[in-house]
């Protein structure tokens, strides 16, 4: 059995609990001052404070065991976290990181004015993205898919959902999602994947979105249930793209499948996505720059997950989603990086913390939750990730600081240093020196 002991930590975010934290819920992130986590195996055994764990691990204080990576007498291998935080894995629930080629152009468009939908209206956006997705191998898909997840690691990021979407047709869906199987096969960040088919509508489909709807129900979706290549089904459904009575249709039928449901809602236009979520029992909710305030009382009650991606927002120049709102109605917020080639190429999550501390009014409490557990939530998997507790996945995060209000005060920096992936070192920062100048005799 691997055993490993992090002790020593100056503060430790617990965030407890398997199941979504809601409204004033989400500022108790169960911080333990000198805190400690037994590991053993890819599971967490302890968690509690260093003095409290010391006597389970056999540790002696002062016995010459107080180095990192010295080992007890009981077989746990120390890795000491003083003067640092130790927090649970960040989960981004939600990105579409497999694609094919960019878009920085139309990132050079918005600065000069365009909107997002005019882009897409002129042929740019989402449909870009098509052509060179299509045209690329699963090994290309993969190869480029491996590097964006090693980014997300350096990040703490311990689990990413991931959507497929840039194919809308038969064979490109399914080779996103095959690129994400095998990344999640080979790589220590997990995948939950997310099949998005009607992600946009294709110019042969324009006017025909119900028919476009059906070809997806009737001959993607049956083979990724049977190959098991996605957990959940989604949506956009916005104004020109698919309106709440086809998104309806299309949850309903993914619903009826087997898909767990997520929902692109309300992000450019107040549709009435955030009710259409809560009507349809949708895991989460996500953009919702424009909820109405029906459609956030809708989903605090439903427990519908707010997946805001602050990232989006800023990058699009729109106002933010109204986090301060939702957490004081009641609802469960999450923030994520939405990383995609056109309206947010970052997976940042410094830039989350300070968006979502600066400028949507949350407290780093409450960021910290949107990216634990209530992240995890927003994929169903509350019950063994986002949080350190016994029974739990090893998945650990030690940042350089001593305290959690370094995150957002050490602005857009990644103060992550080491990245434990169940239960084994996956990620660790080697701080670099700078070469000694030589003087001139």
């Amino acid at each position: 059995m691997k055993k490993l002991y992090i002790r020593r930590a100056s503060e430790l975010v617990t965030c407890r609990g398997s199941a979504p934290k809601k409204g004033a819920e989400m500022a108790d992130i169960g911080l333990i001052k000198n805190g400690g986590v037994l590991i053993h195996d890819d599971r967490i055994f302890a968690v509690g404070t260093t003095e409290e764990l010391d006597l389970l691990a056999g540790f002696e204080e002062g016995s010459g065991q107080a180095d990192a990576c010295t080992e007890t007498a009981s077989g746990y291998t120390v890795l000491d976290a003083s003067g640092k935080t130790v927090l649970p894995g960040f989960v981004d629930s939600h990105t579409h990181f497999i694609f094919g080629g960019y878009r920085a152009e139309e990132f050079s468009w918005r600065l000069k004015g365009d909107t997002y939908m005019s882009i897409m209206e002129r042929g740019g956006g989402i449909n870009a993205t098509v052509g060179p997705t299509r045209d690329a191998s699963i090994q290309e898909l993969v190869s480029v898919g491996r590097e964006r997840m090693n980014r997300m690691l350096e990040f703490g990021v311990t689990t990413v959902e991931g959507k497929s979407g840039y194919g809308m047709d038969r064979n490109t869906e399914l080779k996103q999602l095959r690129a994400m199987k095998e990344l999640d096969a080979s790589h220590p960040v997990d995948i939950v994947t997310t099949f998005l088919g009607p992600h946009s509508v294709l110019p042969q489909y324009k006017g025909k979105e119900r028919e476009f709807i059906d070809m997806l129900l009737q001959d993607v979706m049956p083979v990724v249930k049977e190959e098991g290549l996605a957990e959940f089904a989604d949506i956009f459904c916005e104004k020109g793209v698919f309106g709440i009575e086809d998104s309806e249709y299309y949850l309903t039928r993914a619903k009826e499948m087997g898909f767990k449901l997520k929902v692109h809602a309300d992000e450019m236009n107040s549709l009435g996505g955030a009710e259409l979520a809560a009507r349809t029992g949708a895991y989460s909710a996500d953009h919702l720059l424009k909820a109405s305030d029906e459609g956030i009382r809708q989903m605090a009650k439903a427990g519908v997950i707010s997946t805001l991606l602050p990232a989006t927002a800023f990058c699009l120049k729109e106002p933010f989603a109204p986090a301060r709102k939702m957490i004081d109605s009641g609802c469960a917020v999450a923030l994520a990086s939405d990383l995609n080639p056109g309206s947010c190429f970052t997976n940042s999550i410094p830039l989350l913390i300070a968006l979502g501390c600066i400028y949507m009014n949350m407290s780093i409490e409450e960021v910290i939750t949107a990216l634990t557990i209530n992240g995890a939530a927003a994929l169903g998997r509350a019950d063994c990730i986002g949080s350190l507790e016994k029974g739990k996945k090893a998945d650990v995060v030690i940042l350089k600081y001593p305290s959690i209000h370094f995150m957002p005060y050490h602005t857009g920096i990644n103060l992550v240093e080491t990245v434990i992936k169940n239960g084994d070192v996956a990620y660790q920062k080697e701080w670099e020196r700078l070469p000694e100048l030589k003087r001139e005799n």
